[in-house]
C-alpha cells in the first residue's frame, strides 16, 4: 500500500466509524466440508515475524495449499523446519527484507518461480510462483504496489499484470482447474474498500488499474469471494497506521482467489478469516481461503 495520499486518508479514517462485522462474517464456518480441498492465500509481511501466528492458525485451518507473499526472508533464513514440523512441505524463493513468495503444501506438487516467459524484463522470482498439483494448478503472485501514479513502479505494476495475462495463455488454457491467488494489490470495486471516494487516485484503486485488473480477469476467471458473497463489505488488508482498523472494519480487499471455469465449477466456498489479524503481532493482511470439490 503508497504513502503520500495515505497520510490524509488515515486522519479521515480515524474520525469515521463503520460497524465491524462479526468474526468471519463472510463464512458460516471456517471448517472445510468433508472431502473438500482448501487453498488459502496470506500476505504475512515477514514469515519469520509471523511464525507464531502461522503455528497457531495453520494446523487448525484445514488448508491443503497455503500461498504466502511478502515473506521478507532470504532462502537461507526461511523457517522451513517449522512448516515441516506441522506436516507440510514448503517451497520458497525470497530476499532479505523485501518481497518473497512460498507455497506450503500437504499434497505433492511441482513449483516454478518467476514468469519464465523469456522476456528481457525482470523475471520476478520473488513475486511469481506457479504450482501444479494433481488436483489444481495455481499462480501465486505478489503484484507490485506501484507507490504513486507518477512513480515508475506504477508502470511496472501495469506491465506485471499484462505479463500475468500472457502467463494464463501459456499455462492455464487446457481446461484443468486453475486459480490465480495472492496479494494482487487492486481493490476491484467500490465495495472492496472503505470510503472509496477518498481513494480514487490511489495506485490500488485508480480507475486505470481497476480496468487493467478487470481485463486480466476477463481471460476467463471468476472472483470466488464475490461469487459467494456478492454484497459483503469484507476486507483482507487493515493498515497498521489506522487505529483499530480491524474492529472498525476499515480496510481493503486486495488479496484474491480467482478461478477458471473448471475451478469455479468445483468451488464450494470462499471466505476471509479475520481472526489472525486480531492476534498478537499480526500481519496487516489476513488469510483468504477457498474450498473446492476436487
Amino acid at each position: 500500500m503508497a504513502k503520500t495520499a495515505e497520510k490524509i486518508e488515515q486522519k479521515i479514517e480515524q474520525k469515521r466509524e463503520r460497524p465491524a462485522p462479526p468474526r468471519n462474517a463472510a463464512s458460516e464456518s471456517t471448517a472445510p466440508r468433508s472431502g473438500a480441498f482448501r487453498i488459502a492465500t496470506f500476505n504475512v509481511n515477514s514469515v519469520r515475524s509471523r511464525l507464531p501466528v502461522l503455528e497457531r492458525w495453520l494446523p487448525a485451518s484445514g488448508v491443503d495449499l497455503l500461498f504466502l507473499q511478502e515473506t521478507k526472508a532470504s532462502d537461507a533464513d526461511f523457517p522451513a523446519a517449522a512448516f515441516e514440523a506441522m506436516g507440510y512441505e514448503v517451497r520458497f524463493c525470497g530476499e532479505k527484507s523485501y518481497n518473497g513468495v512460498a507455497v506450503v503444501s500437504r499434497v505433492p506438487l511441482e513449483a516454478r518461480f518467476g514468469f519464465g516467459d523469456g522476456s528481457e524484463e525482470p523475471d520476478f522470482p520473488t513475486r511469481v510462483l506457479f504450482v501444479k498439483t494433481p488436483k489444481i494448478a495455481v499462480l501465486n503472485t505478489y503484484v507490485p504496489q506501484g507507490k504513486d501514479l507518477a512513480h515508475p513502479d506504477y508502470l511496472v505494476k501495469k506491465r506485471f499484470l499484462e505479463r500475468v495475462r500472457a502467463f494464463f495463455d501459456r499455462e492455464a488454457g487446457d481446461g484443468f482447474p486453475f486459480a490465480w491467488v495472492g496479494d494482487l494489490n487492486v481493490a476491484p470495486a467500490d465495495i472492496d474498500v472503505t470510503h472509496p471516494e477518498n481513494k480514487r487516485d490511489h495506485v490500488c484503486f485508480h480507475t486505470e488499474i481497476r480496468e487493467k485488473f478487470a481485463w486480466v480477469a476477463s481471460w476467463g476467471l471468476t472472483d470466488l469471494f464475490r461469487r459467494f458473497h456478492p454484497e459483503e463489505r469484507e476486507y483482507t488488508f487493515f493498515d497498521y497506521r489506522v487505529k483499530d482498523a480491524l474492529q472498525r472494519n476499515i480496510g481493503w480487499r486486495i488479496d484474491h482467489v480467482l478461478a477458471n471455469g473448471a475451478g469455479t465449477e468445483k468451488a464450494l466456498a470462499c471466505f476471509i478469516d479475520r481472526e489472525p489479524r486480531g492476534w498478537e503481532r499480526p500481519s496487516d493482511h489476513t488469510p483468504l481461503a477457498a474450498d473446492f470439490d476436487l
